[in-house]
């Protein structure tokens, strides 16, 4: 009897674990990772000195920057993040790349909405353990919150690019910094940094194909072999059970 328990519980979590890796949340289906990002691409978005949310703040803005640097294996995008003089409540504060640019008169609420070409929402919300099905502009949801000061961080996202044309270019848009709130705290663009490459020039298409050539699932193969091994598994417990 208590082997049949725990052989069971066992199951129900493998299959459970199966089930939330097929989990697909966008209208164009979970975002795809990208392979064919050219090598050394380098883009750079550093805050500017006057906060967007409270322009008199005597503290100023929050100060720092994203650099975002295409992954030598050509897979997603290398970012390194460090913020300081963030404010002194409303967090923990979160961060997300944006469909647009901030304008020359710097306001945040132009940049619109995160950036999402597989048009899932943001709702529900980003689980971290399944990066592929949260939106490719969610850093934070994907990566961590801001709850210190200074905050460093250093990620790897399979999911951005910097080859110009796909949906999950960020090159020409924007980052904005949050409340918890979701009011916006500050912004900047991004802009090319320290390559040869040129693809930083045009301007942003939401419409632009979602997905790299050839794409690679981040769920393909994963979730094959773990189907697989559940079906064994569960051929076995039937087995000790007979």
């Amino acid at each position: 009897m208590f082997a049949t328990t725990i052989i069971s519980v066992f199951l129900a979590t493998l299959l459970s674990s199966v089930s939330a890796q097929n989990l697909t949340t966008g209208a164009l289906g979970n975002a795809t990772v990208v392979t064919n990002n050219p090598p050394g691409a380098v883009y750079l978005a550093t805050l500017p000195t006057t906060e967007f949310n409270n322009p008199s703040d005597p503290r100023g803005n929050v100060k720092g920057s994203i650099v975002a640097t295409a992954s030598p294996n050509g897979i997603g995008v290398s970012f390194a993040v460090s913020f300081s003089n963030l404010p002194t409540s409303g967090g923990p504060f979160v961060y997300h790349i944006h469909d647009q640019p901030v304008p020359e008169d710097g306001n945040c609420n132009s940049t619109l909405a995160h950036l999402d070409p597989f048009i899932r929402g943001e709702t529900p919300v980003c689980n971290s353990t399944l990066p592929q099905t949260c939106q490719v502009g969610d850093l934070s949801g994907k990566h961590g919150k801001i709850e210190s000061d200074p905050f460093v961080a250093t990620y790897t996202d399979d999911f951005a690019t910097t080859v110009n044309g796909l949906g999950s270019f960020f090159g020409n848009r924007s980052f904005v910094i949050h409340f918890a709130n979701k009011t916006r705290i500050t912004c900047a663009n991004f802009a090319l940094s320290g390559s040869t490459a040129t693809n930083a020039s045009c301007p942003p298409n939401s419409t632009a194909s979602a997905t790299a050539s050839n794409p690679a699932q981040f769920t393909g193969a994963g979730t094959k072999s773990t189907a697989s091994m559940a079906l064994l598994l569960g051929v076995i417990a039937l087995a000790i059970l007979l």
